[in-house]
């Protein structure tokens, strides 16, 4: 099958987060290339929070028809077809075999991020995450009263590394009790290798942690040259003392369906994390589940048609901020975001802050002091080309290119 993903689909003037932030704004298919726009003007390209401006899979949209259809949505749990949608696709994937007990629904993947946090420790102890890293990481971990340890991922050439000797001492005298993952890592991109993995896994070993490993990016591999490896499949040792965090709305773009699970091997660590939830954490409802199974079970195809396509974004992106001075990107293995280092043209120019110079000039970036680095600025290529190339031009003319 061929699937469009150069179609713009209306997204002004509806529930979108994504599009609502600018009010006055334009839509995607009436975006002026005559003049630079400013904020004040409403002319603004959302390229911020991560959702994608592509129609949800046709398997998926038949799906939820069919269930539409059927006309009552009374209290729903999880069917037998749901349940094997996820083991089959464990195993499909990642050649992971799994307990159908170990599945833990939620409804959404940072409710599995503070519910890990509740679930772990006491009032008062440390969680480790490396920075910069995607908000909730860094917010989680105070709702629950507990303290936020971390250390700085560092770049070569190639691209953002762990310092494991800084890591090391930051577990050491946090005594954290729990390692927040982030696998592929958001905002970066990097898709963590083997050895880094093992390193890690050693790591939670030596200061007995408990890994919470959120890998909702992990069908969103764009490297030919990299395949993810799921973080709890390393050894049956580290399984036991790993939740494993995931959900199909990044990969087929249903975020808004609000369907994820987690999974957690551990009997007493999966009591102690649904404990957590208890009388918090809504069930999952009955069309997210739908959704689920169909984007697990049925949407290979169209997986790998948008991948293809993103990658094609990608090279825009890449050929675009390289040809801008003052601005640079590593390597981006997964996702559809891009980490851009805007420091030294923000210094060159006396930009106070990035993101809202680029607001100012009609491009709408995730602001890089949010995810614990000031300076820094994320773009989501997740968008129709001719919607992308018009926010390249304005990434050039906001900078002078």
């Amino acid at each position: 099958m061929s699937f469009d993903f150069d179609a713009v689909i209306e997204r002004a003037n509806t529930d979108s987060v994504k599009w609502a932030k600018y009010a006055g704004r334009a839509t995607p298919g009436e975006v002026s290339r005559d003049s630079v726009p400013t904020q004040e003007d409403g002319d603004i390209i959302p390229l911020w929070v991560a959702d994608m401006d592509f129609a949800a899979p046709p398997a998926v949209i038949a799906a939820l028809r069919e269930r539409v259809d059927h006309g009552v949505f009374g209290y729903n749990q999880p069917t037998a077809s749901q349940i094997d949608a996820v083991v089959g696709y464990l195993g499909r994937k990642f050649d992971w075999s799994i307990e159908l007990e170990w599945i833990v629904w939620l409804p959404g993947l940072v409710s599995g991020l503070n519910v890990a946090c509740r679930a772990v420790g006491a009032a008062g102890d440390a969680v480790f995450t490396a920075t910069p890293i995607y908000p909730p990481f860094l917010s989680a971990p105070g709702y629950s009263g507990r303290r936020v340890a971390s250390a700085p991922l560092v770049r070569d050439s190639a691209g953002w590394l762990w310092d494991f000797p800084t890591v090391d001492a930051v577990l050491r005298t946090s005594r954290a009790k729990l390692f927040l993952l982030c696998h592929p890592h958001n905002p970066t991109g990097r898709v963590w290798n083997e050895d880094e993995l093992w390193q890690i896994a050693l790591l939670a070993e030596k200061h007995d942690l408990v890994v919470c490993s959120d890998e909702i990016h992990n069908g969103l591999i764009l490297s030919p040259y990299h395949q993810h490896r799921l973080f709890a499949t390393l050894s049956p040792e580290l399984a036991a003392r790993t939740i494993t965090l995931m959900a199909p709305s990044k990969t087929f773009n249903i975020p808004g369906l609000g369907c994820a699970f987690a999974i957690i091997p551990d009997s007493r660590l999966r009591r102690s994390f649904r404990d957590a939830m208890h009388g918090i954490v809504p069930h999952v409802n009955a069309l997210g589940m739908v959704a689920t199974e169909a984007a697990l079970t049925s949407c290979d195809d169209w997986q790998a048609a948008l991948l293809d396509y993103l990658r094609g974004n990608l090279r825009a992106v890449e050929r675009a901020v390289a040809g801008v001075p003052g601005l640079a990107m590593r390597p981006v293995e997964a996702t559809y975001l891009a980490w851009i280092d805007a420091r030294e043209f923000a210094s060159d120019r006396g930009v106070d802050n990035s993101a809202r110079w680029f607001e100012q000039h009609g491009l709408g970036l995730s602001d890089g002091a949010d995810f614990g680095a000031p300076g820094f600025v994320r773009l989501n290529f997740g968008t129709c080309r001719g919607l992308l190339d018009e926010a390249l031009e304005r990434l050039g003319r906001a900078t002078g290119r």
